[in-house]
């Protein structure tokens, strides 16, 4: 599954994209096919987006890579660069479609580098998917309560 997320932050005033990016970099890879685009906001330049793209190969691959996501959020927490509320969008890609020619395009279903989507199976993976970010979230929010409650 080609899987996209979509996280917006909020930078601490007198914080920098280059603090956050420092904060954010991850260590360790995931081992799956992993591109991150990172954005300002143009509107708002406090406002860091990153965009990741995955492609997921199965359900033991997805909890390795959120475990991973897990203990780097842990061991290098945001929590002095970034404002506490975070804006999160996960979902399947379904199509990549290409609107670059000049004049008109005729329809196209859903599909990503010539092969058809499967929206039944894409439906099935993203049951798939919050089934596995909901208990590596609920994972990182106790670990996070614990450390500050031993503090």
């Amino acid at each position: 599954m080609n899987s996209v997320t979509i996280i917006k932050r909020k930078l601490k005033p007198g914080k920098t994209y280059e603090d956050f990016r420092k904060a954010w970099y991850h260590t360790q890879g995931f081992g799956a096919k992993t591109t991150m685009y990172s954005m300002i906001n143009a509107f708002d330049p406090s406002e860091i987006i990153v965009i990741g793209m995955m492609d997921i190969a199965s359900e033991n691959e997805l909890n390795n890579v959120l475990k991973i996501d897990v203990k780097e959020r842990l061991e290098n927490s945001l929590d002095d660069v970034i404002e506490p509320s975070i804006e999160r969008t996960f979902g399947a890609l379904v199509a990549i479609d290409d609107f670059s020619p000049q004049g008109s395009l005729e329809y196209k279903a859903a599909e990503i580098n010539g092969v058809p989507t499967d929206l039944e199976a894409v439906s099935i993976g993203l049951q798939t998917v919050v089934e596995s970010i909901t208990a590596a979230s609920k994972i990182r929010d106790e670990a996070k309560t614990s450390r500050r409650n031993y503090k």
